[in-house]
């Protein structure tokens, strides 16, 4: 089998072992993912196999739309779910012409500082591994692309909203930076990838089918 297969990721799994999956299922051992998405997250996530590996870093360029979910008031070290809660404040009140104001304020090309809980290496290390060790390193600003912004909803402090961006683009990131601008501290409790490039998440397949 040569080609791509469009797998729809569930919460507490890895890319990784989507990718161990896949090659049992199948029987072969040329398995490879395009993006790597957080444990917590869910969504579409793309596997080549055998000879569909060779596009996958074409899709690694495209963009990718997610839907997530800001909690207002709560800061974490990983700046979601998942991470040490460093920091707890009231959340001031909003309303959602306020909110939306902030989200546009975002569109375009903007710069992004990479968290220290992600994989991008520096110097052959994964950034996670040293923020484990409690160790912080100086991470160079990055230039993103925000397409599309938008809110679909906003209650009990929580901001969930649907963005289109580019390769590269931290959503945990940009959900941080969203609760900063007003005024607050936030983390990330639900992402889900929709689509990447032209592939849309409502045409991939649990890999436990």
């Amino acid at each position: 089998m040569n080609g791509i297969l469009l797998i729809d990721k569930k919460e507490n799994k890895s890319t990784t072992f989507i990718d161990m999956i896949v090659k049992k299922r199948i029987g072969t051992s040329k398995v490879g993912h395009a993006g790597t998405l957080d444990p917590f997250a869910t969504g579409l996530v793309i596997c080549g196999v055998n000879k569909g590996t060779k596009i996958l870093s074409y899709l690694e360029n495209a963009s990718k739309e997610y839907l997530a979910t800001l909690k207002l008031g709560i800061k974490t070290n990983t700046l979601d779910r998942e991470g040490e809660v460093l920091e707890i404040r009231e959340v001031k009140k909003h309303n959602k012409v306020e909110i939306e104001e902030v989200l546009r304020s975002f569109l375009g090309k903007i710069k992004q500082v990479p968290p220290m809980y992600s994989a991008l290496k520096v110097n052959g290390v994964p950034l996670y591994k040293l923020a484990r060790k409690d160790v912080e390193i100086e991470r160079k600003e990055r230039e993103v692309e925000i397409y599309d912004i938008k809110l679909i909803s906003y209650k009990n402090d929580e901001i969930t909203f649907l963005t289109h961006v580019s390769k590269g683009t931290y959503i945990r990131t940009l959900g941080e930076d969203i609760a900063y601008r007003l005024g607050e501290l936030g983390h990330l409790v639900s992402l889900t990838r929709t689509r990447v490039g032209r592939f849309n998440v409502e045409d991939s397949k649990d890999v436990d089918l």
